[in-house]
């Protein structure tokens, strides 16, 4: 069987499609060899390359909705309170030698004056700037000041190694929308923001690091997009090693789950249509040989 890469894309709320779908492979016994994760999308990667996707499950999300409703809408509390209860386990089982590779995408700051602006107080107004641009497809200021870096939990060079001291920094930076989010992230005492801007879902780049096939799990019904900007779309195929995308059926807000705002109800149903979508995904297209 060629090497399994699974890549899970941004979404905040939404990402609980996500978790549902890694949460089926874990049932069905799939397991890559590598699992990429950007934005909200990384605690429900890191529980699925330790296999405890199904433990961790809905109520992962339905605590993050609690404490949403607990800290007035403060979506920086949020992530951090979720990485407080869940990031001792991950970081004590991530590491270990038999653990799969993992990859965690965030958006570096490369230029002085951008980082006085997304870590400043000028961030939030930065943030609802660039959701204007993403709408226009826009990227010129993200082309200008920011870049991807992906953090590797199998190296150890340019200081992207994703390791037992770092990954709580990285997995808070690459959550981190500059609109919603108002505590700074660094990471190795340098400036990043979400994932997204950059790198929405880490498919392709999976691709590129040599993985025979590529799942990509998306949160939106329609095409999956390389970044917030809508610049390039994930193709089914890379340079001849095949991307398997799987998406809901519908646009997740009719369900009850918009990307900062849910219900509990609703977080249960695009769950429980992850689990379906991934369990269908494996008994119609399975893992080619």
């Amino acid at each position: 069987m060629k090497s399994l890469a699974i890549a899970c894309a941004s979404g905040t709320f939404k990402g609980v499609f996500v978790h549902g779908v890694l949460s089926a492979f874990e049932v069905l016994g799939v397991k890559a060899d590598a699992y990429g994760g950007a934005s909200s999308s990384t605690l429900s990667t890191a529980c699925a390359a330790i296999g405890k996707a199904c433990e961790v499950g809905v109520e992962y999300w339905c605590e993050a909705l609690q404490s949403l409703k607990q800290s007035d809408g403060n979506m920086s509390e949020v992530v951090l309170q979720s990485i407080a209860k869940y990031g001792s386990v991950l970081r004590t089982h991530l590491f270990l030698p038999q653990a799969p590779r993992l990859i965690i995408a965030a958006s570096a700051v490369i230029t002085p004056e951008a980082a006085d602006e997304t870590q400043g107080k000028k961030s939030r107004r930065l943030g609802r700037q660039l959701l204007l641009s993403a709408m226009r497809r826009d990227r010129s200021w993200v082309d200008t000041h920011l870049e991807t870096h992906l953090f590797d939990s199998t190296v150890s060079h340019d200081g992207l190694e994703l390791n037992v001291g770092n990954f709580n920094e990285v997995a808070y930076a690459s959550t981190r929308m500059l609109h919603a989010w108002d505590i700074p992230a660094w990471v190795n005492e340098k400036p990043y923001v979400d994932a997204s801007y950059t790198c929405s879902c880490p498919a392709v780049e999976l691709a590129q690091l040599g993985y025979g096939q590529v799942i990509a799990v998306s949160t939106e019904p329609g095409d999956l997009y390389r970044d917030l900007f809508c610049s390039t779309i994930v193709p089914d195929n890379y340079q001849n090693v095949p991307i398997h995308i799987i998406r809901p059926n519908m646009n997740l807000t009719e369900l009850g789950v918009d990307f900062t705002s849910a219900t509990e109800e609703g977080l249960y149903a695009a769950y429980q249509h992850g689990e379906s979508k991934g369990k269908e995904f494996m008994a119609k297209v399975g893992l080619l040989d």
